[in-house]
């Protein structure tokens, strides 16, 4: 999770850098005295044409940026220009992207004329493709003409207006796509890294985070109108729609993240059911947006947006105060949030003034808050893994009592044969108490076996675990520096932008800088090490879950298991054995899950591998050419496993004693005859059947017949 955190720092800073861009209000000073004066008359039943608004009484601005809020008025704007300046072309700009409709009266000869713009036009009949309403000022020089100005919206009247020339207001165009552009690629990072980590580590709270940061990156695009230049111009409709449904979409998801991050169904039940009601009033909201009742649908999301800020906010100080330290991480990144959410209100309701950054609160707020609830998220991965590892310890501390145990029991053990040893000589009564006494000796022999067993696969366990362990861990290094290559190239590229050179000039000069890079071999750089390192988490997994299937060999009660999953766990746990020169070929059949020990049966597949693996070595040594094969089937009322080699065979004499215990094959110190055995008595306690088809020099096939059901 350094790595993780590392990250999230930088997007913060880059955060902070777009927040302390220069802070420019749209006044009038920036319009070289083109607009001279602006008057505003509101037409409540928007039913008014040109001549019914000329002839209106219009109020003098008092505010260089007019905001009016969510209304269903429409609003007609005399504006008087003037060319002192002698600008040859010069363009009109509103500065807002989710104007419904937006039209601008030019007067000519004998009356006006009209130009349309705003979301109801088509991009393709559009002056400037922007969803900014820009419009063409045709006026000589020295001269003032006055202009009408006809606006409508579906969301907050807010007409910050400017005037100048092409290359101004192109720049002002540019500079505001730099903006979302740095925003967008934060949004990008975050969801596509903190996906990558939930299909790693499969927790619910990347999901909803990862939702959250779409839903929250859709609706600052609908805000600004990007949504509806590059991914639906051509839709009316869903322009009219998506603003206010991503905003309640956003607001659903942060929701359902905070119900799963910070638990408060069980922690904070009140604020729970006061979140459940939040999320009903958005569906309600989202029901009123698709009746065409936009402006009423806003009014309610937007208090229900406060509402919830402040709920969720209530309930992450109540929870850390509580002692869950994950939560301090989520109050400070939602704070940043809602306090754009705040600045922004208060800029509608014309408390602060218009400029870069109030227009953009809660575009600034909601990029440092999806960059910063990833330290949130890694605070609680990191308290997981500090508890997996004090159960790791109370695990390993327990294994060492059991040891500890086993050498007593065996001392004893030792202690208890002598002895009735020599009593064998003095009585047959005698002597019927020591079988019992060794027969009691076999039965913790046969738990030792289960033991011996378990350690001898530990090395091999850890071994598999450090391959992809090593694999992850020799990538991030790499990784890391190509991160930073691409952050200095964002800081470059930056500069390169905002210097005074034309755009040929800043074009090559990018060219040459990606060349110097190498742009193109950095980019398939980290595709091959982001590759190298979800093998290698893929592989870590894997690897668990055989150990997590495979680890029930204590558990004493039937269960419903399937047979296949058990086959394919014990080849996880005993894959060192294979040592890479030894294929394993599976045959499983469709079967449905039966009634067993499952943790037994594992046992029992070990075993067999083991001596599989044994037999194969003995013929082939470290040389390729051995053969595993395992088949499953259904017949009848039974499951059928067969579990093959093509090692050395056995003669007929092995076959008959290869279940007796203590019989062994192997060289002293390499088995303890037991294996076979504790085979035999599991599948006979599964009331079941094993057979064992051997030539000598050809390989040796074991077929278990197991009942679906156990009576």
């Amino acid at each position: 999770m350094r790595t993780q955190k590392v990250g999230t720092v930088l997007l913060a800073i880059i955060c902070c850098a777009v927040l302390f861009l220069p802070v420019k209000a749209m006044s009038k000073e920036s319009e070289n005295d083109i607009i001279k004066s602006v008057a505003v008359w509101e037409d409540k039943s928007g039913t008014a044409n040109l001549d019914e608004a000329s002839a209106k009484s219009f109020v003098p601005l008092s505010a260089d940026v007019s905001n009016y809020g969510l209304t269903n008025s429409v609003y007609w704007f005399k504006i008087e220009f003037s060319n002192a300046k002698h600008i040859d072309d010069i363009l009109f700009k509103v500065h807002n992207g989710i104007l419904k409709l937006a039209v601008l009266y030019e007067p000519v000869m004998g009356g006006y004329r009209a130009y349309y713009n705003g979301d109801q036009i088509f991009y393709k009949d559009k002056l400037v493709n922007s969803q900014y309403p820009i419009f063409r000022i045709h006026l000589p020089f020295d001269s003032t003409a006055i202009y009408y100005l006809k606006v409508a919206s579906n969301n907050v009247v807010e007409l910050p207006m400017t005037a100048g020339s092409v290359s101004e207001i192109l720049d002002e165009v540019n500079k505001d796509q730099l903006f979302f552009g740095i925003y967008l690629g934060i949004i990008c990072v975050m969801f596509f890294y903190n996906i990558f980590i939930y299909f790693t580590v499969r927790d619910k709270s990347y999901l909803y985070y990862v939702m959250y940061i779409l839903t929250v990156g859709l609706a600052q695009a609908c805000l600004k109108g990007y949504a509806s230049k590059f991914l639906w111009s051509e839709n009316i409709y869903i322009t009219a729609q998506m603003t206010n449904i991503s905003l309640a979409l956003s607001g659903i998801f942060s929701i359902f993240f905070v119900f799963n991050f910070l638990n408060v169904r069980k922690s904070k039940p009140t604020i729970y059911k006061i979140l459940w009601g939040v999320l009903v009033i958005y569906l309600i909201g989202i029901i009123i947006n698709l009746t065409g009742k936009y402006v009423v649908a806003q009014q309610l999301l937007q208090g229900n947006a406060s509402l919830v800020s402040i709920t969720i906010m209530t309930a992450a100080i109540g929870i850390y105060r509580a002692g869950y330290r994950p939560a301090l991480y989520f109050s400070i990144s939602w704070s940043f949030f809602l306090s754009g959410v705040v600045i922004y209100i208060l800029k509608d309701a014309g408390v602060l003034p218009y400029n870069n950054f109030t227009s953009n609160a809660i575009l600034i707020g909601s990029g440092l808050e999806v960059a910063l609830l990833s330290f949130a998220l890694a605070d609680k991965i990191n308290i997981y893994r500090k508890e997996r590892e004090q159960s790791q310890a109370n695990e390993l501390l327990a294994l060492q009592e059991n040891e500890r145990l086993i050498r007593e029991q065996n001392l004893m053990l030792e202690q208890k044969v002598n002895e009735r040893t020599i009593e064998l000589k003095q009585s047959n009564e005698e002597l019927n108490v020591a079988i019992n006494d060794l027969k009691e000796a076999e039965a913790q022999l046969v738990e030792s076996e289960k033991m011996a067993s378990l350690g001898q696969l530990t090395a091999g366990i850890a071994h598999e675990i450090n391959n992809p362990i090593n694999f992850v861990t020799s990538n991030v290094k790499p990784l890391g520096r190509d991160v930073l290559i691409l952050v200095d190239a964002i800081s470059e590229l930056e500069k390169i932008s905002v210097s005074s050179a034309t755009i040929e000039e800043k074009q090559q000069k990018v060219k040459e800088y990606l060349e110097e890079i190498d742009y193109d071999y950095l980019k398939e750089e980290i595709d091959q090490l982001l590759a190298g390192i979800n093998e290698g988490a893929g592989r870590t997994a894997e690897i668990v879950k055989g150990l997590r299937i495979f680890s029930r060999l204590d558990e004493d009660d039937l269960k419903k298991a399937d047979i296949n999953e058990g086959l394919d766990s014990t080849l996880v746990i005993s894959n060192n054995l294979l040592n890479n020169n030894i294929r394993v070929d599976k045959d499983y059949g469709n079967i449905s899950t039966i009634e067993c020990y499952p943790g037994k049966l594992n046992q029992v597949f070990l075993n067999i591998i083991s001596n599989a693996v044994y037999a194969i070595k003995k013929k082939f040594g470290d040389k390729e050419g051995g053969v595993i094969s395992i088949k499953t089937w259904l017949e009848e009322d039974y499951l059928c496993i067969s579990i093959g080699d093509n090692g050395i065979g056995m003669d007929e004499n092995t076959k008959k004693r290869l279940f007796e215990p203590f019989f062994t094959t192997k060289d002293v110190g390499e088995g303890t005859g037991l294996g076979m055995s504790i085979t035999y008595n599991t599948i006979n306690k599964h009331n079941g059947k094993i057979n064992i088809v051997s030539e000598l020099g050809e390989g040796t096939d074991f077929i278990i017949k197991l009942p679906l059901i156990q009576n």
